[in-house]
C-alpha cells in the first residue's frame, strides 16, 4: 500500500510562488509515474503535470506550462510541484497521485491508483 501526503499549500498573492511536496510511504515510487492534479470549487479535477519514473520526463497541461515545474527526488521518495506567477484562477485543492502500473508519463486521472489527501492553494488578487 502506498500513502501520499501533500504539503506546502497556503495563501499567496497573485504573482507569487509556492512549492508543493508529495511524500510517499509504504513503497518506493522510483519506478512509478507521478502526477499533480487540482480541483477548484464547482469544477472537475484537472490534470496539471506528470513525471515519469526513472527517466524523469515531464508533461504539462497548457494552463500551467511555463509556470509550474514538476520534479522528483527518488532517494527521498518525494515529488514536487514548483509553482510561480500564480494567478487567482490557480486557487484549488492540489493533489498528487501515483500510477503504480507504469513508468511512462500518464495524464489520465483514472490510471492513477494512489492519491494524497490534497493541499489547499489560495491565490489572492
Amino acid at each position: 500500500q502506498v500513502q501520499l501526503v501533500e504539503s506546502g499549500g497556503g495563501l499567496v498573492q497573485a504573482g507569487g510562488s509556492l512549492r508543493l511536496s508529495c511524500a510517499a510511504s509504504g513503497r518506493s515510487l522510483s519506478g512509478y509515474a507521478m502526477g499533480w492534479f487540482r480541483q477548484a470549487p464547482g469544477k472537475e479535477r484537472e490534470f496539471l503535470a506528470a513525471i515519469s519514473g526513472i527517466g524523469g520526463g515531464t508533461y504539462y497541461a497548457d494552463s500551467v506550462k511555463g509556470r509550474f515545474t514538476i520534479s522528483r527526488d527518488n532517494a527521498k521518495n518525494t515529488v514536487y510541484l514548483e509553482m510561480s506567477s500564480l494567478k487567482p484562477e490557480d486557487t484549488a485543492v492540489y493533489y498528487c497521485a501515483a500510477d503504480a502500473s507504469r513508468d511512462e508519463i500518464e495524464i489520465r486521472e483514472a490510471e492513477y491508483a494512489y492519491w494524497g489527501q490534497g493541499t489547499q492553494v489560495t491565490v489572492s488578487s
